[in-house]
């Protein structure tokens, strides 16, 4: 029986990209390789998720949240994978 993998998406839009994203990226990827989650998780862009002015957006499973720290993001990240 094959693995669920968690989503993560990432928004490339240009407004997201410009805030932020550019740099999430490089983020998720890190902490993905970190604690070995890269087979866990189908991590990909995506273009507007429709909240241009609470950017930049990414999303986590279902949960759509906004980030400008990476260390939020890493806080947000590990409590989606209990670690």
């Amino acid at each position: 029986m094959e693995e669920i993998k968690t989503e993560i998406r990432i928004c490339l839009g240009s407004s997201c990209f410009a805030r932020g994203n550019k740099k999430m990226v490089q983020v998720v990827q890190q902490f993905l390789i970190q604690y070995h989650l890269t087979d866990k998780v189908n991590f990909h862009g995506s273009h507007c998720f429709g909240h241009c002015g609470e950017g930049p957006m990414i999303q986590i499973g279902d949960n759509l949240i906004h980030s400008h720290d990476p260390d939020e993001l890493k806080r947000l990240l590990k409590n989606h994978f209990g670690l």
